[in-house]
């Protein structure tokens, strides 16, 4: 808001999220910037106004806040036009990489998974449980340093000793690095599954359910199993109309990433929860599954 402000520009404020306005503001007002989070780009790719609407104004939409679904993200390309970036960061140090709109390119999809490249103000490092630097490929905590990151959490001390070191925020995301810089993020640290002596990141799993023709939303967790420790549940949200079959999603997982990534049940809902800011609430999946349990792993 701030940048639109100072470059003098005009700032459009809705209550809410209704799809059908911010179409129809978008198209009125020849909106050229705005900022969704994915849930929102669902919503209105789903929308039967979005086909009827003008939104060649747009040149830029930004979005971030969670993990999109990359073939939603190739409709959205094909459907409203390569004018997508997207933004990596946290409440603690934001923002801290950006992948441009010349990255969302469908010859490279790839790159769909990734969170881009720091932005120059960051000095980024991917870390293993020792604090020390990974190689090329390998998966460590993405550790940032920079000009704008928090200074403490407010009477947290605790909290913040556990999160800045050295004046370096340990974000609890868990990324790999590939050999053009590229950053791409597994999960969150505190979301990975360990089932039968396998770590398995949720994130993985529904990158590819969501590749799949019937799923419009999907969400992983791990459910207590006394023979797995955790067992890989899908929670899924059907496309309209469509009806998927769960051997057939579970077989889909298992053919593009193994046995141990293939969930062992799934689950079929009309929504998943969201919390505040439109991510998918993990916290509320798993308490209906390790209610009465004293600790949320297996």
């Amino acid at each position: 808001m701030l940048p639109t402000l100072m470059r003098g520009g005009t700032v459009h404020m809705l209550k809410g999220f209704d799809p059908e306005a911010v179409l129809a503001t978008i198209a009125r007002e020849r909106i050229n910037f705005t900022l969704f989070v994915p849930t929102m780009i669902y919503v209105l790719l789903d929308h039967p106004a979005l086909s009827r609407t003008d939104l060649s104004s747009l040149e830029l939409v930004l979005y971030g806040a969670s993990a999109i679904s990359p073939s939603r993200l190739i409709e959205g390309i094909e459907r409203i036009g390569p004018v997508f970036s997207q933004l990596y960061g946290q409440t603690e140090c934001y923002p801290i990489s950006v992948l441009r709109k010349k990255d969302h390119d469908p010859r490279t999809p790839e790159l769909f998974l990734s969170c881009g490249f720091p932005i120059a103000a960051c000095e980024v490092r991917i870390l293993d449980d020792n604090d020390q630097e990974v190689k090329t490929g390998e998966a460590g905590e993405i550790c940032v340093r920079a000009p704008h990151v928090m200074a403490e959490y407010w009477k947290r001390p605790d909290i913040t000793a556990e999160t800045l070191n050295n004046g370096w925020v340990h974000t609890g995301d868990i990324a790999r690095k590939d050999e053009r810089g590229y950053m791409f993020i597994l999960d969150r640290k505190k979301d990975m599954i360990v089932s039968g002596g396998f770590n398995i990141f949720p994130r993985e799993v529904e990158d590819v359910l969501s590749q799949h023709a019937d799923v419009a939303m999907v969400a992983v967790v791990g459910i207590p199993d006394e023979k797995w420790g955790e067992a890989v549940t899908a929670i899924v949200v059907p496309r309209e109309g469509a009806k998927p079959d769960p051997d057939e999603l579970i077989n889909f997982v298992k053919t593009r990433k193994g046995s141990a990534h293939a969930p062992k049940q799934i689950q079929f809902v009309k929504q998943l929860p969201m919390t505040g800011v439109g991510k998918i609430d993990k916290k509320v999946l798993r308490a209906g599954f390790w209610s009465g349990r004293d600790r949320m792993v297996g």
